[in-house]
């Protein structure tokens, strides 16, 4: 089977609106969570969140484009000439028909659903705006990065709650490595900050309404975040042929089903992802050095990740490093396996290890290192980025330095 490597890199969030800010953000430990600037924010219970600040929609795109690019999609394409301008391609002709767009998200158009609920049932509004369906479909930030780098190859969205960009991620590179594409521009968005957007989290009761303090003791819930994280996967000979910086290799790739309860996540499920990773990589539990947890900062996924490395792992798992980023950008629901992904990259180029800020006091059932408050440095050469949804989907990728 062929080999994938990661070429480009691109992301806006709560941490910085692209890579090197964001990275820098992660080593200094900053926390991106803060009182969200929402409408009715003064309804909600919980208004804290990693929102995305000092965007102003109108320095990129023209009126024409903000009717038909909702939030996500913006964030999306953004992200996505980030990335492609690292990798320095562009397409046209045989390129262009083998290569693609896999995205994650989760809400899609949130935003412009919201609103448009809003006009309809809060303001009596009888008329709505001709685009917005195409605007508020999951799958408008793919197709719209589709077409604006003409790339004519397979392209779809994938939206598994909190695993979507992982397992979009997960099929671009099945997508190459079994020759069905040469590069893939893949990774997930969200932008479900609105009224409805947390309020319907809200009725859940698992965030926190101060801040997210994955592993610690004193955790009392997630925080919700927005953004992006696109990624340039290609194949290994075509990116060597034209003399591409390769960021890493992409190792492997494992998903599977709890099949069990549709919020309450499995030990097993989230076990049998890991060790199939890991398998798939064929990479031994000693040759990883990081994790990027699913870490929420919920009881119930914190302690059933940590045993579920610790059964994986076994006895190297005293060894590992382990962090939850969404600390410090809040979870990105369907767009936050992209935005973790960029830790590995940094683990593994730079040897700096993210840490999980918040952290006030150990909890027993997450005994492992999970790299509290300060950033680490350490050379590891191979990572793992997890990724574990409601409706019990589990999906993790392998990364490695090459």
């Amino acid at each position: 089977m062929r080999r994938v490597v990661i070429t480009g890199a691109g992301t806006i969030n709560a941490l910085g609106h692209d890579v090197a800010s964001t990275l820098e953000a992660m080593r200094e430990g900053r926390c991106g969570i803060g009182r969200l600037d929402i409408r009715d924010v003064d309804r909600l219970a919980v208004k804290i969140g990693g929102q995305v600040t000092g965007y102003d929609e109108h320095a990129h795109f023209n009126r024409q484009q903000i009717s038909l690019y909702d939030r996500f999609t913006q964030f999306t394409l953004l992200a996505a000439d980030q990335a492609l301008a690292q990798a320095g391609l562009s397409f046209s002709g045989a390129l262009s028909d083998r290569s693609g767009v896999v995205l994650g998200t989760s809400g899609g158009g949130l935003n412009t659903q919201d609103e448009n609920y809003r006009a309809v049932y809060e303001d009596g509004k009888n008329r709505v705006h001709p685009f917005i369906v195409p605007k508020l479909m999951n799958n408008a930030a793919a197709s719209h990065v589709s077409m604006q780098h003409n790339l004519r190859g397979p392209s779809f969205t994938v939206a598994t709650a909190c695993a979507s960009s992982n397992h979009a991620m997960g099929q671009a590179f099945a997508m190459i490595r079994g020759g069905m594409a040469d590069v893939m521009i893949t990774g997930g968005s969200e932008s479900m900050l609105c009224f409805g957007g947390v309020k319907a989290w809200e009725g859940l009761r698992v965030m926190s309404k101060d801040a997210c303090r994955p592993f610690s003791a004193t955790r009392n819930g997630m925080v919700q975040g927005e953004g992006a994280g696109v990624f340039v996967f290609e194949e290994y000979d075509h990116a060597r042929a034209r003399g591409a910086d390769i960021l890493a290799e992409v190792a492997g790739f494992a998903m599977t089903s709890d099949a069990s309860d549709i919020v309450t996540p499995s030990k097993q499920g989230a076990g049998r992802a890991i060790a199939g990773a890991l398998h798939d990589a064929k990479l031994n539990a000693w040759d990883v050095g990081y994790i990027n947890a699913h870490g929420t900062g919920t009881a119930a996924n914190d302690k059933t990740e940590c045993a579920a490395v610790a059964d994986v792992f076994g006895a190297h798992a005293d060894d590992l490093m382990i962090s939850s980023t969404k600390s410090m950008h809040g979870h990105l629901i369907g767009g936050t396996g992209a935005v973790e992904l960029l830790a590995c990259l940094m683990a593994l180029r730079d040897g700096v290890i993210a840490p999980t800020i918040g952290y006030e006091e150990p909890d027993p059932e997450c005994a492992l290192d999970v790299v509290p408050n300060i950033a680490r440095d350490a050379k590891v050469t191979a990572t793992l980025s997890n990724a574990f949804a409601f409706g019990g989907l589990n999906a993790v990728i392998a990364l490695r330095s090459i």
